[in-house]
C-alpha cells in the first residue's frame, strides 16, 4: 500500500512551527511529510506533534531521519512533543533523542526555543 495514511497540519508560532501528526507513518508517508516540511519554510526550529499518532514502523522513523538531515542543513532545530512512552522508547533505542530534544507538550517545546504560544 503506497497511499499515505497519515496528515500533518503545519501552525506558526514565532520563530517556531509545529507540526501536527495524525494517523499512521509510515514511508508511504514521505510526500506529505516533505510538504509539511515544506510549509514550515524558514522557520528557526520545528516542533513534530506526536499527540494524534496512530502507528508509525521503521520506514516512518527512517523518515525522521530524514527530516532531521534536511533541517539541520538549514540549521532548524527538531523537536518533538506528545510523544507514547512506546514511541519515545523508541527514540531512545535508535539514538533519536540525541539528536531531537523530546518535551511533554507542545507549549514546553515552543517554551524551550522562546517561541510564541
Amino acid at each position: 500500500m503506497t497511499e499515505a495514511t497519515a496528515t500533518f497540519e503545519v501552525q506558526r508560532h514565532g520563530i517556531a512551527s509545529v507540526v501536527d501528526i495524525k494517523g499512521d507513518v509510515t514511508a508511504a508517508s514521505e510526500d506529505v511529510l516533505m510538504a509539511a516540511y515544506q510549509d514550515a519554510g524558514d522557520s528557526r526550529a520545528i516542533v513534530l506533534n506526536f499527540a494524534g499518532l496512530d502507528y508509525m514502523n521503521s520506514g516512518g522513523i527512517g523518515l525522521l531521519v530524514t527530516l532531521l538531515v534536511r533541517a539541520n542543513r538549514r540549521s532548524q532545530q527538531l523537536l518533538a512533543c506528545g510523544l507514547s512512552d512506546h514511541y519515545r522508547q523508541i527514540f531512545e533505542l535508535t539514538r533519536l533523542d540525541e539528536a531531537v530534544s523530546i518535551h511533554d507538550t507542545e507549549a514546553a517545546a515552543l517554551n524551550a526555543v522562546g517561541a510564541d504560544h
